[in-house]
């Protein structure tokens, strides 16, 4: 079978690199003649571990292909799969902008059809508001009308359930494969598709409805932001009434109505995906007429997170974060951490960026690390007139720092030698929003470390 891949961004090339790993032939599509040269040669525009070497892999053996047409990536295809943006709009709304462009391409593609198959599969794999795939429908149907051609097609839905820094290994082993098919046939086409994937998942299909399908996108990442939000309340309740979150957590976990994914406590939530999508179910529910209470205090609950690092840090210099007359002048501060999360250059809605801006607003000078997302964060506040110092190396980013906050949880964090970074700073204070060092064991050794839901320093029972 051949399918074509219609963008190649964090879904969109994960999708057609691991199709073509396990034997199907894929065309994959970008307007960006620069990205599409680079992925010819092998060079991800991304960063996700694993997939360059995937990439180069399956371009060795002449299963993946790149192109900036479309049509020539839909001749021979059976299915086509949607992967392009669909950043938040106006009132909360997904921006539909790039999904919309990309179906009038296929429906132009099918009028004039020399070469592509009746019976194409359009696949929405891009998060979209639920009845989007009867909007495409319409969309191509009103074009082929227009141009007085007939055409066998129908438009299905197949969320992406992919973790960045995790994204190869959730495609090739899905706890689910949810697909939303108008017809028998569609649904058979997408299960032979997926079968090899399959074969170690019981109960890992689901078919359904479009809408449903395009719902149960959103639900899922709407119930782990909830998650997120309700573990980061019972974390800033910990710190005030003497409890250790790390043990609630660990309990709580042990609940298999519960389990342990997504409890660990933070600076909030960000990416390209959980502030997005809330905030689209939301204006989904107004729409209709439906408050959904619990996913606005979730939205509100992340936003004052978000915050939690920059009231750590006036707490700790006693000073009002709101003053004016840079209080923070004078004051060196290390900031290891920009991705939203570790294992990613992806810095969209991190905490970082708005801490940054904080910070350089009170007047700190701010020494910045990351392992790999440094050019990103750059390129984020390239438009704003900030001075930041950023530093390739982590220990040398804390040379008479008068605070070390950390922001992201990189392992590789937990690996430097903080008895070399102390001999560097002026004192030894870090501000910890990923809870990766031990508060006994750093207050043993004289530092004052302030981590999220946690006693500070006190011998553990």
């Amino acid at each position: 079978m051949k399918i074509a891949v219609v963008g190649s961004g964090y879904v969109g090339l994960v999708t057609a690199v691991c199709f073509a790993h396990i034997g199907v032939e894929v065309a994959a599509v970008d307007k960006d003649t620069n990205k599409i040269d680079a992925l010819r040669l092998g060079k991800s525009p991304i960063y996700e571990p694993g997939l360059e070497e995937l990439l180069a892999s399956t371009l060795r053996v002449g299963r993946l292909s790149f192109h900036n047409q479309l049509g020539e990536a839909l001749e021979g295809a059976r299915v086509v799969f949607i992967c392009v943006g669909t950043p938040q709009g106006q009132n909360g709304q997904a921006n539909m902008d790039y999904v919309f462009q990309v179906a009038a391409e296929i429906a132009e593609c099918l009028a004039q059809k020399p070469r592509i198959k009746d019976g194409l599969i359009v696949v929405t794999k891009s998060t979209v508001p639920v009845g989007t795939a009867s909007r495409i429908q319409k969309i191509i149907d009103d074009h082929l009308a227009s141009k007085g051609v007939s055409s066998i097609f129908e438009v299905a839905s197949n969320p992406e359930f992919l973790k960045e820094g995790d994204a190869i290994f959730d495609f090739m082993n899905p706890d689910r494969v949810v697909v939303g098919c108008q017809s028998k046939d569609a649904e058979h086409v997408m299960h032979n598709l997926y079968a090899p994937l399959l074969k170690n998942a019981d109960g890992a299909w689901f078919s359904m409805k479009p809408k449903s399908s395009e719902l149960t996108k959103y639900a899922s990442n709407a119930m782990l932001a909830t998650r997120i939000s309700f573990m980061n309340e019972i974390a800033n309740l910990s710190e005030k009434v003497g409890a250790d979150i790390d043990d609630v957590k660990r309990a709580v976990g042990a609940d298999k109505r519960i389990g342990k994914s997504f409890l660990n406590p933070g600076p909030g939530f960000g990416g390209s995906c959980f502030p997005k999508d809330v905030s689209a179910l939301l204006s989904l529910g107004d729409q209709v007429g439906e408050d959904l209470k619990v996913l606005r205090a979730t939205l509100q609950t992340n936003q004052y997170q978000k915050k939690i690092l920059l009231r750590k840090i006036a707490r700790l210099f006693s000073i009002d974060p709101l003053d004016p007359s840079r209080p923070l002048s004078g004051r060196r501060i290390t900031l290891w951490g920009l991705a939203f999360k570790a294992n990613t250059d992806d810095v969209r809605e991190s905490v970082s960026l708005d801490l940054v801006r904080d910070l350089v607003r009170l007047g700190a000078e701010v020494i910045a690390h990351d392992f790999i997302a440094m050019e990103n964060f750059k390129m984020a506040l390239s438009e704003e007139a900030l001075s930041i110092i950023y530093e390739a190396d982590p220990i040398q980013a804390t040379k008479n720092a008068d605070l070390l906050v950390i922001a992201t949880e990189w392992t590789n964090y937990q690996k430097i030698d903080l008895g070399e970074v102390a001999r560097l700073m002026k004192y030894k204070q870090i501000i910890d929003a990923r809870n990766l060092f031990s508060p006994y064991e750093l207050a043993k050794s004289g530092w004052m470390y302030d981590s999220i839901g946690r006693p500070k320093g006190e011998i553990p029972l």
